[in-house]
């Protein structure tokens, strides 16, 4: 995939990129990014030489049929890996031993703390679970990331790519092993992980807001039905008083 897929992105869209000399030539280690576009996932691993183990959702890597099987060796391909959502706490710890997993056999995991796609290019608080869990368990360096401009390449609900370069700049691993052993402990994985969003934030540039992504998506939807209702609603009175 980085010799094909890897390849064509980089020749088309020629991203580029500040701190490759921050992520290890081996080891173990934990790259920690800002989440703008579904295509953070290809950008970044395809200029590293080194394979980066994201992780997906299981249904990616079981659905029947010959489209199932093409989408499962696509998903491979990528290095993404298939995470069962079911169980009494769900996606959260299957991604956390996903990533132990990956830390221990000496890879590089990439996962994104705001825990969804930014939707509106601002940078959002980091969900303190998965990140610093898998960084305090392992001992492994957590590597700040910022994408940048990779929204402006393919906006959502647009098929088709806009040819631009995007931008990758890659921080100074920060560690963690002074915590280690205390994962147990709310207070030190929200310091955990508000040190790296400062550290990401920082890279990319963006304005911060100090709620999750996944609350801002809420309310910009909210925000927009309460719009239509309120065109509807005026539309509405105007045929009424012009009847």
């Amino acid at each position: 995939m980085k010799f094909s897929l890897g390849g064509s992105l980089k020749l088309a869209f020629r991203p580029w990129v500040e701190g490759l000399e921050n992520v290890p030539a081996d080891g173990p280690a934990i790259l920690a990014s800002n989440h703008l576009s579904f295509s953070d996932s290809f950008f970044l691993p395809a200029v590293l030489d080194r394979k980066v183990t994201f992780i997906a959702k299981a249904e990616y890597f079981t659905t029947p049929g010959v489209k199932g099987k093409l989408t499962a060796a696509f998903f491979k391909g990528v290095g993404q890996l298939p995470v069962d959502r079911s169980g009494a706490r769900g996606a959260g710890e299957a991604a956390i031993r996903a990533g132990i997993e990956v830390i221990e056999g000496g890879g590089l995991f990439g996962i994104y703390p705001e825990g969804t796609r930014s939707p509106d290019g601002r940078l959002y608080r980091g969900k303190p679970g998965g990140l610093a869990r898998v960084a305090l368990a392992t001992g492994a360096p957590v590597i700040p990331v910022a994408m940048i401009d990779t929204e402006k390449i393919q906006p959502p609900g647009k098929l088709v790519p806009k040819l631009m370069r995007p931008g990758i700049r890659i921080g100074k691993p920060l560690d963690f092993t002074r915590y280690q052993g205390m994962e147990g402990d709310r207070f030190i994985l929200r310091s955990v992980t508000d040190e790296v969003m400062y550290e990401i934030m920082k890279l990319s540039g963006q304005e911060y807001v100090d709620i999750y992504a996944t609350a801002a998506k809420r309310q910009i939807a909210e925000a927009e039905k309460a719009a239509k209702e309120a065109v509807k609603a005026e539309i509405a009175a105007r045929e009424e008083s012009g009847a």
